[in-house]
């Protein structure tokens, strides 16, 4: 039986847009984090922390000190903390999730803080990650949002994304089961016929 080979750790990086500053999760971002994820209009859409859960402050401290970052350092992905380049405050966040290295494809998953919503920093934060991502060399990115969400899938349209078809009864939520629309992006979508920059 041969070992398991070690997953490639993304590197930390900050992305920096004309609006955001997207940068890791910090412990100055817990009672935003907090906040933004007891938001009903969010947890409609998101089962966050899981179906049937309160999300609590625990929950809020666990994301920004353990998982957030250990996604990058387990080979899963990679988290941002959405910001204002202007004050610093955290209005979203956005991340690389269930990469699949060998196929160099991934899932981009986000959510927009209920105080900074219908401004476009989700769609400009999709934007950076997905250009950099695929200027990594990765060759396929996934959107996959409730077909009733109309705002994450207005996201997805705005970040480029084109939608593919839908995957029935994919997720649960914290009441009952949604259809997921899944959007792809690929590097022929930016750059036709040209390699990705490297």
């Amino acid at each position: 039986m041969t070992a398991e080979r070690p997953r490639p750790v993304l590197p930390s990086v900050v992305l920096e847009t004309e609006r955001l500053r997207l940068r890791a999760f910090i412990e100055d971002d817990i009672d935003d984090v907090y906040a933004a994820c007891n938001d009903p209009g969010l947890q409609a859409w998101l089962p966050l922390p899981r179906p049937g859960c309160p999300y609590t402050r625990a929950d809020a401290e666990q994301w920004c000190r353990e998982i957030a970052p250990g996604i990058r350092t387990g080979g899963e992905g990679q988290q941002w903390a959405v910001t204002t380049a202007q004050d610093g405050r955290l209005v979203g966040a956005v991340g690389l999730m269930r990469v699949l290295w060998p196929a160099m494809n991934s899932e981009i998953g986000y959510w927009a803080a209920p105080w900074a919503r219908g401004l476009g920093h989700t769609a400009e934060a999709v934007v950076a990650v997905s250009r950099w991502a695929l200027d990594r060399g990765f060759q396929r990115l996934e959107i996959k949002a409730a077909t009733g969400n109309t705002g994450s899938r207005r996201v997805a349209e705005k970040a480029g994304f084109t939608l593919e078809g839908v995957e029935r009864s994919a997720m649960p939520l914290h009441e009952g089961r949604t259809d997921l629309a899944v959007y792809g992006l690929v590097p022929a979508d930016l750059y036709g016929g040209r390699a990705a920059r490297g």
